[in-house]
């Protein structure tokens, strides 16, 4: 848990007042049923412990990914398997975008190592291009870490650049983490994995947290081919750290593939509409393809709606952004209308 320091993400929901939580990009249509029933059934064996080896849910990942099993390790949360990749790699260099996942750089820094950034610009959308591949060409750095769609842009990396990126890395040897938690809820749901087999050095990042709800289950998982990293990780973690009712959960949700093919044509509508209503409220949207949106606006907005109970994701904290970005998620037709009605009382007319 945090301990005397402020939380740097969303989704503090213990804050006093907040109603309507904006902060943290969750699947709008909640956690399937299937899902909870499975973690409560799971709850009357708490007098034993989990099974330390997620035999059950590697084999279900397994099969829903089409990867060997043994390329599959899993952790409670991303974030877990975030920390225990760079403490068992310890790369003395890596190189990642600016704005990101604050979580990269912190688990970096905590291992000692040096951490360069690549800056996204306003004027062009946030959208990465090949200028990244010559600053990788110049650092040469030890990995690259990559968020497509990157959080809090919400951008795509533009496929005929993720290959030259991995090309790239592949070539010089350079380790490659891909995060991929938010890729199965935007515009191009299909990712790297496939590649896992041909590059042991590339390093992909997966979640349950936002495609099936189950952010306080705290269950993520790895996909790559290099087994002595996984291996390395796995002793760098404690044991039993995936509770029993997240790994049945987990299972249960691989079962889900409508929740999410539903969830993804919810986001696409709303996100439109909701980028539109900002617009038109004269705040600044990076167009996104994602289950949420990064916009400009007042310095003081994020204070005025949370009198409203309704939180954003303030970015001021993210390197290459400022106070007045923010991000909210996408969530369902009422939800998103309730943000724009306290927009309106917040903003000048």
């Amino acid at each position: 848990m945090y301990y005397a320091i402020t939380s740097p993400h969303g989704g503090d929901v213990g804050r006093a007042g907040v109603e309507l939580d904006l902060s943290a990009n969750i699947n709008p249509l909640g956690t399937p049923a299937s899902v909870i029933k499975a973690a409560e059934e799971a709850l009357a064996r708490s007098d034993l412990y989990p099974d330390p080896y997620c035999r059950g849910l590697t084999a279900a990942i397994s099969a829903y990914e089409d990867i060997p099993r043994e390329h599959i390790l899993c952790g409670n949360g991303a974030s877990e398997l975030i920390y225990s990749f760079c403490a068992a790699e310890r790369p003395k260099t890596a190189l990642e975008f600016a704005p990101t996942f604050s979580e990269y750089s912190s688990a970096l820094e905590v291992n000692g190592c040096r951490v360069e950034r690549h800056f996204l610009r306003p004027e062009d959308a946030f959208l990465p291009d090949s200028s990244f591949l010559g600053h990788i060409e110049r650092l040469r750095p030890d990995a690259v870490f990559i968020c497509s769609p990157n959080n809090p842009t919400g951008r795509l990396i533009p496929p005929p650049l993720l290959d030259e990126i991995f090309s790239l890395c592949r070539k010089e040897g350079i380790r490659l983490f891909v995060d991929e938690c938010f890729l199965d809820l935007s515009d191009a749901p299909e990712g790297m994995k496939k590649l896992t087999a041909h590059h042991p050095g590339l390093f992909i990042l997966k979640a349950f947290t936002k495609n099936y709800g189950m952010a306080g289950l705290r269950l993520g998982y790895c996909l790559c081919s290099d087994t002595a990293l996984l291996a390395r990780m796995a002793e760098l973690t404690a044991p039993w750290n995936v509770s029993a009712p997240a790994q049945a959960a987990g299972e249960a949700a691989l079962r889900e593939r409508e929740h999410v093919l539903k969830a993804r044509e919810l986001i696409r509508a709303e996100r439109a509409l909701l980028a539109s209503a900002l617009a038109e409220r004269g705040l600044s949207v990076v167009p996104s393809e994602a289950n949420f949106l990064l916009f400009r606006g007042p310095a003081e907005l994020g204070e005025k709606l949370l009198e409203r109970g309704v939180a954003l994701r303030s970015c001021a904290n993210f390197p290459g952004l400022s106070p007045g970005w923010y991000r909210t998620a996408v969530r369902g037709r009422g939800e998103n209308l309730r943000l724009i009605s306290a927009l309106d009382e917040c903003l000048p007319g």
